[in-house]
């Protein structure tokens, strides 16, 4: 039977369910009652992809992530691409350009060597057209039914350009919301692995290292305020984590946000709103208004923004809240999501 989702978690429940890994609702009180009291921390409010940190009287972007995907393999790319991608796209939120990578590797005992082989020479591939070196790494073998054949976990670090100042508390009412291209691929993709699921046209994950693409919008101009690639909770999440920070309302214009016609339809058919489905080489822009044209332009012309488009701006009203003009003249409350769609999608 095809489950589209996993069961719909309560926030009370004693135990791990797998909306706690979704990035929403459920994945931010697991950091924010957990993790944070456990390592020190109290305010949410910083936490970002990557964090700012200063080391030797250099401003660096440091991030981590895990890769668990299911299937391992997937139209457009692999777990090996991912956990390049997934890490690189995370530095360059931050503005940085993605330097050196670590890379830990857990296989599950009884995983073909061809298979390892296979996701290697994917991870290598994905690093060398990043512009990245792995410099680290580490392996452990589970045994045989304890994992799901390879995971693996990547850090990185990477020199953030002075000037840039990358934060969703800097946006302001005014703001131009800009998306880098068609949003929903990735997810989409991976559903129709996982379920041998047919469409009329192959649906390709869109996984691509953004790096390249946010120099390109820096060397228009330092205003970006905040970057977001909108990976599990998809575009929705994203948009709703940079209401919640910044304390300003967003709206949208939903005709305005790039939803490719084979995944709107493979959408439709699964009962899935593309806003929330995961993409893993997009990205979201808020840009002061004097220099959204210009931003808009020069990511067109790169190849990771071809499709890039204004699709909203940020505004006094509703503060902290999310809002979709319809095509129809309405409006509607676009929330945070609570668990996830898709599991096990990055």
């Amino acid at each position: 039977m095809l489950s589209l989702a996993c069961p719909a978690p309560l926030r009370d429940r004693p135990r791990v369910v797998m909306g706690h890994g979704g990035g929403g609702a459920l994945s931010a009180e697991l950091v924010e009652q957990v993790f944070l009291p456990a390592l020190g921390g109290s305010d949410p409010a910083p936490l970002t992809d990557s964090a700012a940190v200063e080391l030797g009287g250099a401003r660096l972007a440091f991030s981590t992530d895990s890769f668990v995907v299911r299937p391992l393999f997937f139209p457009g790319g692999s777990i090996g691409d991912l956990a390049v991608n997934g890490t690189v796209n995370d530095l360059a939120m931050s503005g940085a350009r993605a330097a050196y990578l670590s890379c830990g590797v857990i296989l599950e005992e009884g995983v073909e060597i061809d298979t390892v082989s296979r996701v290697a020479e994917a991870l290598g591939a994905a690093a060398r057209t990043a512009g990245v070196r792995v410099v680290t790494g580490d392996t452990k073998v589970v045994e045989a039914g304890h994992g799901d054949g390879i995971y693996i976990n990547t850090s990185g670090i990477g020199l953030i350009p002075p000037g840039v100042d990358l934060r969703p508390q800097r946006v302001v009412p005014g703001d131009v919301v800009i998306v880098s291209g068609s949003i929903g691929a990735h997810g989409v993709a991976i559903m129709s692995v996982r379920e041998n699921l047919r469409f009329e046209v192959e649906i390709e994950s869109d996984c691509a290292a953004l790096g390249g693409l946010v120099e390109t919008m820096l060397a228009v101009t330092k205003e970006l305020h905040v970057l977001r690639d909108p990976t599990r909770g998809g575009l929705a999440a994203s948009l709703n984590e940079i209401a919640a920070a910044s304390g300003a309302g967003i709206v949208i214009q939903e005709r305005a946000v790039p939803v490719p016609p084979p995944v709107a339809n493979a959408c439709a058919v699964l009962g899935l709103d593309p806003m929330y489905v995961a993409n893993e080489g997009k990205l979201v822009a808020f840009v002061a208004r004097d220099h959204a044209d210009a931003v808009l332009a020069a990511m067109r012309a790169h190849p990771l923004g071809g499709e890039a488009a204004i699709i909203g701006e940020a505004v006094e009203d509703h503060p902290g809240m999310v809002v979709a003009r319809t095509g129809l003249g309405g409006t509607r409350v676009v929330d945070m999501p609570i668990g996830e769609q898709l599991p096990r999608i990055c």
